[in-house]
């Protein structure tokens, strides 16, 4: 599939900001073999006073940028023109538990792809007694690690409700499990945590989804979303699995990829430093457009 993506983010601040320094992880990834940037622009209104691009240690893209003082309002615009081929894998090459620990201690490498670092707890992803009985309760049954990350994702998307005024974004996952209601990026580290407590090493994907409207009813402008979901290392012939347990849902050709990381904090659209005097609000539209070839 060709989209077309445009993001904006808008910042309203309540007295002029004093100066600062900001990283966005907003700019989409190219993957070999499933995804491919043809086009892209970042935009900032009012302009940084500097820009630095670089890429993190888990290969993800950050723009760097120092702001001036006396801002009243922030836009960030992110236009890109992307291909996604990848689609979810059918056949289970993965191994059982058993083999799975025998395959992860055969592997010495920490570059960032390798899974001995979504393995144990993470800053925003600890063990949670409540979250591993669920999740050993909801796989019980399964004889290999791909058919645990599916069965546990439907499990947790049958169990939770999304809920877009439950949680706030430093809701921990085990806070909006305990309420069973959330939004994409607690459904994202809440499987993450739990798949991590059945010793399959689990990670975070943040990206966009492409949504479709109602049959007859027309596409809305802003209607997509940014989004999160789970990629779990199911054993050295299958690698990485990514699944949307927003969706129940194996990742496709509509999920578009920013970046990966152990949990949001990894890959949270902007972080950084503004020095305030006051309050401020903030809103974000997604607009994913198929292109017809």
């Amino acid at each position: 599939m060709l989209y077309d993506l445009r993001l904006v983010i808008f910042y309203k601040f309540a007295r002029p900001s004093g100066a600062g320094r900001q990283l966005f992880r907003v700019l989409p990834a190219s993957l070999r073999g499933q995804q491919q940037v043809l086009s892209e622009r970042l935009t900032l209104t009012p302009a940084p006073v500097e820009r630095h691009d670089f890429r993190d240690f888990f290969d993800n893209r950050v723009v760097e940028v120092a702001m001036p003082p006396g801002l009243t309002t922030l836009k960030i615009v992110m236009e890109a023109r992307v291909s996604r081929i990848a689609e979810a894998a059918e056949l289970d090459l993965s191994p059982g538990p058993e083999g799975l620990r025998t395959e992860l201690a055969s592997l010495r490498g920490l570059g960032p792809e390798s899974p001995h670092h979504c393995i144990g707890r993470s800053p925003r992803v600890r063990p949670d007694a409540a979250i591993s009985a669920f999740a050993t309760r909801a796989t019980r049954r399964c004889r290999t690690v791909r058919d645990v990350v599916l069965t546990y994702g439907l499990a947790l998307h049958d169990h939770m409700t999304f809920d877009s005024k439950a949680t706030e974004v430093d809701t921990p996952p085990e806070v909006a499990f305990a309420l069973r209601r959330g939004v994409c990026q607690d459904y994202a580290m809440i499987m993450t945590a739990g798949l991590r407590s059945l010793g399959v090493p689990a990670g975070y994907v943040a990206g966009f989804l492409r949504t479709l409207p109602p049959a007859g009813k027309p596409r809305l402008q802003g209607a997509d979303a940014m989004h999160a979901w789970t990629r779990a290392w199911c054993g050295i012939e299958t690698g990485w699995l990514e699944y949307d347990p927003t969706n129940a849902c194996l990742v496709g050709s509509d999920h578009v990829v920013v970046g990966y990381g152990r949990d949001y904090g990894d890959v949270a659209p902007v972080t950084g430093m503004l020095r305030l005097d006051g309050g401020q609000s903030s809103t974000h539209t997604v607009d994913i457009e198929a292109v017809k070839r």
